[in-house]
C-alpha cells in the first residue's frame, strides 16, 4: 500500500500546489492516484479531486477516532497504486500541546513517510538548521525528504542542494522554481475553489508539468513504497431506520460546493438520493423530499443569486410548507432576508428572519464543540451524542434576528450565530455556520435522513 505524506515547515508553503501537480503527473504516468486531506477542508480536496481523477477524502482527529482514520484510510485506498495524504499547516501544528493531532500524528497513525515542503525564499545556508531542526524534534517521525518550493532560479537551487548536501541526510527530490503561471488565487478562505473556474483543467496541467519537470517522480514512487500497508478495518457506518427512498435536492453549483465526499455518499447509505440543482441557474427546486444547501461563496454570487428570483421563492415556499431542510455556513447565509458585502444589499431566500453582513475580518474560525438543546429537531436518543465535535470559517455574522429564536447547538467551544447558540432552528430546517462531518462519533447523515422519512410517515416531532 504505497502512501506518502506532504507537509510543510509552516503554512502557505505551497504544499498544497505541489500535491495538486504530484497526484496529477502520477495519473499521466498511468497511476491510480488517491487523495486525502488532513483536517477540515473543502477547497484544497476539491482540486485534489480533479487533479487525481479520484474523490478525497478528509482524515480529522477532531472530528474521527484514530480507528475511524485508519478505516476510512485502508478502505479508500482499495485499487490505488499510490495514496497521497495532503497536510494542513505546518508538520507539527495542531490544536495540542503533545502533538496527537498534528500532521506528524497522521503520518505515525499511517506509517507515512514525510515529504517535506519548504518555501526557500530568502534562504540558502539557513535552510540546514531548519531540516536539522525538524529531524530532531521528532525522532521517530520519517522525514523521508524535501521538495523546494518558490525556488530563486538554478543558482539559488544549487546552493541549496550544496547546502543541504552538506549538513543532512535528507535527499531532496525536487526544486520547483517561483512561477507565477501554476499558483492559484488565494483569498479569504483559501484558495479559490475549483468550481469557480472553467479553467481548472489549464491550471492542473500547468501545474502537473513543472512538477514533472522539476520533480523526481520515479524517486517519489520509490518512497511511497517502503511504507506499511495499513490493514482493513471493519466499517462502523450507521444506517438510517425506514427502507423507503427519499430525495434530496443538493446545491451544487459556483456558490455552494462544500461537502465532503464520504457525507454524500453515506446518503446512498441511508437510502436517499440526491439530487442536484443550481441556484444560479435553475427556476424552479427538482420534485424532492428534503434540502441540503451546504457551504461555499455565496458572497461572490450574490447578484446572480439575488436575480433569481423563482427559485428562491420556491426555496422559501419548500421551507413554509414544512419542507425537511439543512444548511450550512453558506446555505444559512442564502437563507436569510438579505446579503450585504462591499456596500451592496441583495435579497435572499428570506426563510430566516435575519441579514447577513459579510466582515473583513474572520467572525468564527477552527474546530467547534456543540451540545445538543432539547429543541434539536434530530435527536435520536438510540445514537445521538450529546456533545458533537464538528468546525466553522466563516466571515460573515448575523444582525436583526426577529422573534424567539429556537437552537439546535449550546456552543461549547466556538462563535456559532452569536457565540453562545448555533443552528437556528425553523418549522423544519435546521441551519448552522458549523459543519458536520459524518463519522463513527457522530453519523449525522442517518439523523437527517431519517428525520425526512420520519416526516413523510406522519411520525417527524417538529413536521408541521
Amino acid at each position: 500500500m504505497s502512501h506518502l505524506l506532504i507537509s510543510a515547515a509552516h503554512k502557505s508553503s505551497g504544499k498544497t500546489t505541489l500535491s495538486i501537480g504530484l497526484c496529477a503527473a502520477l495519473k499521466q504516468q498511468g497511476l491510480t492516484v488517491q487523495p486525502f486531506k488532513k483536517g477540515p477542508d473543502y477547497i484544497d480536496p476539491m482540486w485534489l479531486s480533479r487533479a487525481a481523477g479520484r474523490a478525497c477524502y478528509n482524515l480529522d482527529f477532531h472530528i474521527s477516532s484514530r480507528v475511524a482514520i485508519k478505516e476510512t484510510f485502508a478502505q479508500r485506498m482499495q485499487g490505488a497504486d499510490i495514496g497521497l495524504i495532503e497536510g494542513n499547516k505546518g508538520l507539527y501544528d495542531g490544536l495540542d500541546l503533545d502533538g496527537s493531532n498534528s500532521n506528524a500524528a497522521l503520518a505515525t497513525l499511517l506509517n507515512a513517510p514525510v515529504i517535506l515542503v519548504i518555501d526557500a525564499r530568502g534562504m540558502t545556508r539557513g535552510i540546514a538548521p531548519l531540516i536539522l531542526g525538524y529531524q530532531a524534534f521528532e525522532p521517530d517521525i520519517h522525514i523521508a525528504a524535501v521538495i523546494l518550493n518558490q525556488v530563486g532560479g538554478y543558482r539559488h537551487e544549487e546552493k541549496l542542494r550544496r547546502v543541504i548536501e552538506h549538513y543532512t541526510d535528507v535527499p531532496v527530490l525536487g526544486a520547483v522554481h517561483h512561477a507565477p503561471e501554476i499558483e492559484i488565487i488565494e483569498r479569504h478562505l483559501g484558495l479559490m475553489p475549483s468550481s469557480e473556474t472553467a479553467e481548472r483543467d489549464e491550471i492542473i496541467a500547468r501545474i502537473a508539468g513543472a512538477v514533472a519537470d522539476q520533480v523526481d517522480l520515479e524517486r517519489v514512487i520509490e518512497l511511497a513504497a517502503v511504507a506499511p500497508t495499513i490493514a482493513p478495518v471493519a466499517p462502523t457506518a450507521a444506517t438510517a431506520s425506514f427502507d423507503r427512498t427519499v430525495r434530496i435536492g443538493i446545491a451544487q453549483d459556483a456558490a455552494f460546493g462544500f461537502y465532503y465526499a464520504g457525507d454524500l455518499e453515506r446518503f446512498e447509505q441511508a437510502g436517499a438520493e440526491l439530487v442536484p440543482f443550481n441556484t444560479l441557474t435553475d427556476n424552479s427546486l427538482p420534485e424532492v423530499d428534503g434540502l441540503f444547501i451546504g457551504g461555499g461563496f455565496p458572497e461572490r454570487q450574490v447578484a446572480a443569486l439575488a436575480d433569481n428570483k423563482s427559485l428562491r421563492q420556491a426555496i422559501r415556499d419548500f421551507i413554509e410548507a414544512g419542507g425537511a431542510a439543512y444548511a450550512e455556513c453558506g446555505g444559512l447565509m442564502y437563507l436569510t432576508r438579505s446579503l450585504s458585502w462591499r456596500g451592496e444589499k441583495h435579497e435572499m431566500a428570506g426563510a430566516i428572519a435575519a441579514d447577513c453582513l459579510m466582515c473583513e475580518r474572520p467572525q468564527g474560525r477552527g474546530y467547534v464543540r456543540l451540545r445538543q438543546t432539547a429543541d434539536a429537531p434530530w435527536d435520536l436518543p438510540s445514537i445521538t451524542p450529546k456533545e458533537i465535535a464538528a468546525h466553522e470559517f466563516h466571515y460573515s455574522r448575523l444582525e436583526n434576528l426577529d422573534g424567539e429564536i429556537k437552537f439546535a447547538y449550546e456552543m461549547l467551544r466556538g462563535t456559532g450565530i452569536d457565540g453562545h447558540h448555533d443552528g437556528i432552528i425553523y418549522k423544519n430546517l435546521l441551519a448552522s455556520y458549523s459543519h458536520l462531518q459524518d463519522t463513527d462519533r457522530y453519523h449525522w447523515v442517518a439523523h437527517f435522513v431519517t428525520f425526512i422519512k420520519r416526516g413523510r410517515l406522519g411520525h417527524s416531532k417538529d413536521l408541521i
